[in-house]
């Protein structure tokens, strides 16, 4: 997959972020080439190989028919209770989140926002679910072409609706 400057794309667990350039580099006798990516959210810059972009995951901003999907999985409230200790669902999690996958993202998001509606979640659950919730924010509302206030508050009326006893 080739990106090139201005495109929009999701650098897993890091968030949505935009090709600023393309350099290319000599080093000892090799050429090497990179993407230089910024991170919307915090301005971050990364240099990216090129030769690396599928090992890391690095992809485009997910479409519209991919975006109803993560919905779906958000409104799926038919998933079994898990029972693993804290830590082992830390890690599961935790790799859920690093593959950039929105499916698995979401996954992540909608367990611990079912979690939060039986117990207040701790200090690591919450930061997960927070940057669970940033992540898939973020790269919605690019899908979509709107801001990030307007999914936030989608995804927060969602959550909303499914804790209501009619639902």
């Amino acid at each position: 997959m080739e990106f090139k400057v201005g495109d929009k794309v999701v650098y897993p667990a890091h968030g949505v972020g935009v090709i600023k350039a393309v350099e290319t580099v000599d080093f000892e006798g090799e050429r090497y080439t990179f993407y230089v990516l910024t991170i919307l959210d915090n301005g971050s810059t990364f240099r990216i190989p090129v030769q690396n972009i599928s090992a890391i995951g690095m992809r485009r901003v997910i479409s519209m028919m991919q975006v109803e999907k993560v919905y779906e999985v958000l409104r799926d409230r038919d998933v079994p209770a898990d029972n693993q200790t804290w830590n082992r669902r830390y890690r599961e999690y935790t790799n859920k989140l690093q593959t950039g996958d929105p499916i698995e993202v979401a996954k992540v998001l909608r367990d611990l926002a079912l979690l939060r509606q039986e117990k207040n979640l701790s200090f690591g659950e919450r930061k997960m679910y927070d940057k669970a919730s940033r992540l898939l924010i973020q790269e919605i509302a690019f899908a979509k072409d709107t801001d990030e206030q307007s999914v936030e508050k989608e995804l927060t009326e969602l959550f909303e609706a499914a804790s209501t006893p009619d639902n």
